[in-house]
């Protein structure tokens, strides 16, 4: 694959709340040098983890100001925010967001056309869009919710080869999807990212740029150490991989709940705060899951050379 500027392991964001339901800014900053100092490439914000259906406008813009803020210009920040349904409102919400600093805008695929609604629509929407804002780089998100929408190969090659996007979210956690989207890309600037652990080594091999996903909440710098040694250390980084995969299950166990407490007891205070669940989720057991999973990332580092 050709190389792109866009690659290695990126987080999707979650956002700290304060006890009142505010955007807590000084977690958001901790937070962001947290990622950096993990060895984190890139940030995406204002995503599905950031809770941006559940953000006002003016949350989604301050949100990703403060991130590209904190990051300094370190690594690259994109964020999204796309979540109206009215096209006219997309059209607003997408060229506010790019007026926010950050490297570029992600299009959520599922906003472009309605679940019943079919591929004519959504490229007369993206078309348009493009053609309102031709100033702003974008990526593209296939954010499972409210619906989830994978790209028609036919419109992944054309916006790769007429430089439409720099970057896609790939959540098919498919292999047969992925090794066909490495050869529409193919000798294009379009970055492509796995979302899912499970195959992300594979896709990687395959020409896959990087990670974007949930778990770079928890563990950023154990994805940064496998996409930096998955070629010359075949065999450990198999084995990395498995843990990853394994303890991936904590997604389904009240995130983003259990993963601001993850960070809570690793060195970024914030509150279990969140709008899209309530925190009494994370019970008794879920908390001592956590904490096996933190034992765990240390045993790991430990074997890896990586600081606690």
């Amino acid at each position: 694959m050709k190389d792109t500027v866009y690659k290695g392991c990126w987080p999707t964001m979650i956002t700290p709340f304060t006890s009142d339901n505010k955007i807590d800014y000084p977690a958001v900053e901790a937070l962001t040098r947290w990622y950096i100092d993990r060895g984190a490439d890139g940030i995406f914000a204002v995503c599905q983890s950031s809770e941006m259906f559940f953000l006002s406008e003016e949350e989604k813009t301050d949100l990703a100001k403060a991130v590209v803020e904190a990051a300094d210009g370190a690594i690259k920040v994109i964020a999204s925010g796309h979540t109206a349904d009215d096209h006219a409102k997309q059209i607003d919400q997408l060229g506010k967001m790019g007026e926010t600093g950050v490297d570029a805008v992600v299009l959520v695929s599922n906003r472009l056309a309605k679940e019943h609604e079919g591929e004519d629509l959504f490229r007369k929407n993206i078309e348009d869009i493009f053609a309102q804002l031709p100033g702003v780089t974008f990526g593209m998100y296939e954010c499972p919710y409210p619906y989830l929408r994978l790209l028609d190969d036919e419109f992944l090659r054309w916006a790769a080869t007429e430089d439409k996007l720099v970057f896609l979210k790939d959540v098919s956690c498919s292999l047969e999807i992925q090794r066909r989207r490495v050869e529409l890309v193919k000798g294009t600037n379009l970055a492509l990212f796995n979302a899912n652990t499970a195959t992300v080594l594979d896709s990687w091999l395959m020409g896959y740029h990087g990670y974007n996903g949930v778990m770079a909440n928890f563990h950023i710098d154990l994805y940064a150490w496998l996409f930096e040694h998955y070629k010359e250390d075949p065999v450990l980084a198999r084995e990395v991989m498995d843990h990853l995969t394994v303890w991936a299950v904590a997604e389904a166990r009240s995130y983003p709940v259990n993963a601001k407490y993850h960070r809570n007891l690793t060195g970024v205070p914030m509150t279990l705060a969140t709008r899209t669940k309530d925190p009494s989720l994370l019970n008794e057991n879920g908390r001592h899951e956590i904490a096996s999973l933190i034992r765990l990332e240390g045993q790991l580092r430990a074997r890896l050379g990586l600081k606690p």
